[in-house]
């Protein structure tokens, strides 16, 4: 039986959006995963170093299951819910997690890590990754890249302009790795297909990824969020594009 608008509405808004489990969407949204795996990759670092940094961690579900950790493995996060999330997950694994601000600096000491590691950061700061990095360290992370899902944030906020759709351009990030002192010695970049299936997928999206549309509410977009929903049970998924890259970029000796 089809599920009505405002049914799947409810459901949606009354979900948890804590930390960074996307599991909820199993059959309502399909995401293309980049060919490289990240988290396989950044395992095969983790088992080369004694000393590890996780930086915007969610709810430490990424670190989790690239183990097992090192001796010395820390992990930051700024939101609440997630860093008792990231607690409970990551502690009996050995790893500390630190309520950290997502500003400068980042509270360790320099030359504190062998890896430092990020899986879609909200922000980097390259400096601040250079210091806590020791000398021949790496820092591995895998981010957004320009003009993300763009069709569904243009769905709700008009065009964008050339600007904002260019931001978090990979270039850019090797520009700035270099700028703080770091030779970056992987990039890579694709762009994958997303669907949602139905429009409570595209609400958990927009309540879980929230700088997706700033300060969306199903009570501010409900009207667009009714002509989405009908315009997917007319025509079928709504078709978006995530952008990723990979940057691996290591500190001198």
């Amino acid at each position: 039986m089809t599920r009505t608008f405002d049914h799947l509405v409810a459901e949606a808004e009354s979900v948890s959006v804590d930390g960074w489990d996307f599991s909820w969407l199993d059959g309502r949204a399909t995401e293309q995963r980049p060919s490289w795996g990240y988290q396989g990759m950044l395992a095969e670092r983790l088992a080369r170093v004694r000393s590890a940094l996780d930086i915007q961690t969610g709810g430490g579900e990424v670190l989790a299951g690239a183990g097992p950790l090192p001796p010395l493995t820390a992990a930051t996060e700024s939101w609440p819910p997630n860093i008792e999330k990231a607690t409970r997950l990551l502690h009996p694994l050995g790893a500390v997690v630190v309520a950290d601000t997502d500003e400068p600096p980042l509270p360790f000491g320099s030359d504190a890590f062998e890896l430092v590691a990020s899986r879609h950061p909200v922000t980097i700061w390259w400096e601040e990754i250079a210091r806590v990095l020791t000398p021949g360290g790496t820092y591995f992370s895998q981010q957004v890249g320009p003009a993300s899902v763009f069709e569904l944030v243009e769905y709700f906020l008009g065009p964008q302009p050339e600007e904002v759709r260019r931001a978090r351009h990979p270039d850019d990030a090797v520009a700035d790795a270099r700028k703080a002192g770091l030779e970056v010695v992987d990039l890579r970049s694709e762009r994958l297909r997303t669907e949602f299936h139905d429009i409570g997928a595209v609400i958990y999206f927009l309540r879980k990824v929230i700088w997706m549309v700033p300060g969306f509410t199903v009570g501010h977009y409900r009207d667009r969020l009714r002509e989405l929903h009908e315009r997917i049970e007319r025509e079928g998924p709504f078709v978006a594009h995530t952008a990723r890259f990979l940057i691996e970029a290591r500190k001198p000796d």
